[in-house]
Order: C-alpha cells, then sequence, then structure tokens
C-alpha cells in the first residue's frame, strides 16, 4: 500500500519543493529541484516540472511511490 503524509499548511499555499522538503521526501532543496526538473514527482496525476508550483488544500504531490496530501491547519 502506498505511502501517504499528510502535511498541515497555515498558509494559503505551499510551493512543491518546499513541501517535499518539509515531508521529508528529498533531504534538501537543491534535491527538491532536481528531482522536479527530471520529472519524478507528480502533482494531482499530472508530472509537474515547476518547482514553484503552488499546492493548495486537497492536492497531492507524488514521488518514489510515496504521497503527499495537503491539509489546512484550520
Amino acid at each position: 500500500m502506498p505511502e501517504i503524509k499528510e502535511l498541515t499548511i497555515k498558509e494559503e499555499y505551499i510551493k512543491l519543493d518546499a513541501a517535499l522538503k518539509l515531508a521529508g521526501f528529498v533531504s534538501t532543496g537543491g534535491h527538491a529541484k532536481m528531482v522536479i526538473q527530471d520529472g519524478f514527482v507528480k502533482v494531482n496525476g499530472e508530472v509537474c516540472l515547476q518547482r514553484g508550483k503552488k499546492l493548495h488544500l486537497g492536492d497531492k504531490a507524488e514521488f518514489e511511490g510515496k504521497t503527499l496530501s495537503i491539509k489546512n491547519a484550520g
């Protein structure tokens, strides 16, 4: 069964590279930039090449069989 990690944010959105790092899917911002630019990350089922992509409540990002789901703190 795929691993799903819920990431709770207080702001309106979080950028994709920051979300991957915060979730522990990558160790550094540079690593996040590389895996996004190389097409290894999907957002809501579609390959995303924008590391500054804004993730909002309900969005899902996938990397290496793991899924990140954005939740709202409020």
